[in-house]
Order: C-alpha cells, then sequence, then structure tokens
C-alpha cells in the first residue's frame, strides 16, 4: 500500500539565482506482516498521510540533488526508521522545467516547461538486500520525415498496406534502463547522455540521416548505442508507439500533392517494444 501523486515544488536560492525542481512521487510499502489485511489490526500500518509529510521533509531537509538520489533518500528512511517495513519502491517523476534565456543569457529565477520528454526514476529495496535504480524517459515525440521505409514484410490475403521506402518515422518514446545496483553513480550526466544516444539513434547524423528499415529496427539502435556508450546500464526496454501520416488525395481539388500535406492516423496505432540487457 502506499501514496500516490504526491505533487511538489522544490525552490533552492543561491543568492539571487534560482534553482526549481517539480516531482510527482509515489512511495509504496510492504510490511512484515499481513495482519492489517487479514485481521483488521492497523498496529504496524504507516498511515499514507505520514508517508506523504515524510517525503515532504525529505525534500525541504535534503533537497533533490537527482530525481534518483531523492528516490533512494526516500527509501532508506523508509528502511532504517521502520522496522515494520519488509520492501519499499519508490517512484519519481519531473515537470519538465528549464530555465529561461534572453539573448543567450540564463535568467535568474524565470523558467519555461518544454514538453520534450519526461524524466523518471524508481528505486526498490527488499530488507537485507540491494537497492536497485531504474531510470528513463517517457513522452517523448520523436519525428523524421525521410530515411524511413518499410519493406519486404509477410503478406498474404489480408494484406492491404503497401510497401514504402520513403515515409515519415513518427512516434512517442518510453524508454527504461536497470543500473542494477545502487553505486555513487552521477545520475544526472547519465541520463543526459542517454538522451543524446536516443536522439543520436533515431536521427542519424545531421547532415544527411540514416535510414530505418522499420520501427523495430530503430528501437534496436537506440538499445545498442545507449549499451555500447554507457556502462552503467545493464537492462535498456524500449517502447515505441507509432503515429502513421496518410497523404490528403487532392486530385478532386485540382491540385498535385507530393507528401507536402498529410493527416496523422489517430488510431489504431502500431507499437513495438523490446528489452535488451548485457550478458
Amino acid at each position: 500500500y502506499g501514496k500516490n501523486t504526491i505533487k511538489f515544488l522544490r525552490l533552492h536560492k543561491e543568492g539571487k539565482k534560482h534553482f526549481v525542481k517539480e516531482v510527482e512521487v509515489c512511495a509504496h510499502l510492504r510490511l512484515t506482516s499481513p495482519q492489517e489485511y487479514l485481521e483488521g489490526n492497523n498496529s504496524l500500518v504507516i498511515p499514507t498521510d505520514t508517508i506523504k509529510n515524510i517525503v515532504l521533509v525529505l525534500a525541504k531537509k535534503n533537497g533533490i540533488p537527482s530525481l534518483e538520489q531523492f528516490a533512494i533518500d526516500i527509501c532508506n528512511h523508509f528502511m532504517t526508521t521502520f522496522c515494520q517495513v519488509a520492501y519499499v519502491k519508490t517512484y519519481v517523476q519531473e515537470v519538465p522545467w528549464q530555465r529561461l534565456h534572453e539573448d543567450g543569457v540564463p535568467h535568474v529565477h524565470s523558467f519555461i516547461c518544454v514538453p520534450d520528454g519526461i524524466r523518471f526514476c524508481e528505486a526498490e529495496q527488499c530488507r537485507n538486500g540491494p537497492l536497485i535504480v531504474f531510470a528513463g524517459i517517457k513522452d517523448l515525440k520523436l519525428m523524421k520525415t525521410t530515411q524511413s521505409g518499410f519493406e519486404g514484410f509477410y503478406k498474404n490475403e489480408h494484406t492491404t498496406l503497401p510497401e514504402r521506402h520513403d515515409r515519415i518515422l513518427c512516434g512517442e518514446l518510453f524508454c527504461k534502463w536497470s543500473y542494477g545496483e545502487c553505486k555513487d553513480f552521477d545520475f544526472d550526466c547519465i541520463w543526459k547522455k542517454i538522451r543524446e544516444c536516443i536522439l543520436e539513434a533515431f536521427a542519424g547524423p545531421p547532415d544527411c540521416g540514416e535510414y530505418s528499415p522499420s520501427y523495430q529496427k530503430t528501437v534496436n539502435c537506440i538499445q545498442m548505442l545507449v549499451l555500447s556508450r554507457v556502462s552503467q546500464v545493464q537492462v535498456i526496454e524500449v517502447v515505441l508507439n507509432n503515429t502513421f501520416y496518410n497523404v490528403v488525395d487532392m486530385k478532386n481539388l485540382g491540385l498535385t500533392n507530393d507528401k507536402e500535406v498529410l493527416v496523422p492516423v489517430e488510431a489504431p496505432y502500431g507499437s513495438c517494444a523490446c528489452t535488451l540487457g548485457r550478458k
């Protein structure tokens, strides 16, 4: 049991310069005895309101040096404070605030919310067991307008999809990776590096791109690049929910539409997923 959707903004000030972290936290516990379920005995139950208050107090006392470290702090607190806690799992996701810049100069106290992917993390621990940390990015919308196709696929009497060697590749990406046992990592630096790998593998070189024969191959390229460059990642999961675009037929309007006006196919949409780990 636990408390979901604990939302708050942590403001940190260094003179005139301000720093913000707005997060949403979910904290779940499993106790050493199920007596509250079986007998209605609540003597070991930590109220969910107490769980919420502990999260807020930790944010006040420790700040949020990184999402991962904050999740670790929450796990450590429950494990070291309450002997009746057998397992704790913490999920933290961040609202994507970025500092405003005016003519290249960073503003000291103004920010803009940029929807370019939501950072999240998870930390979980069993009593007498290792602390395991996961991190990821979700709701990252990506598109490239060429260098993508889909050909040579299996066909039977139900197949109506034409082969395409030049199409738009667009989708919403979810990526989650495991660090294994918790170590003293620079989580912020690693997260930024993995995000850069995702964008590079999706798009290819900036002057020419790289051909994608399928959404599945693109997913694998992302995973392989991350595993080759980021040694701390043990397992990586990628889900790519596809958005397809159809060319509008403008013949009745007396116009030729050479893939210049397209409409998104909202539903149904495709999805592909893969989990890849080191040996």
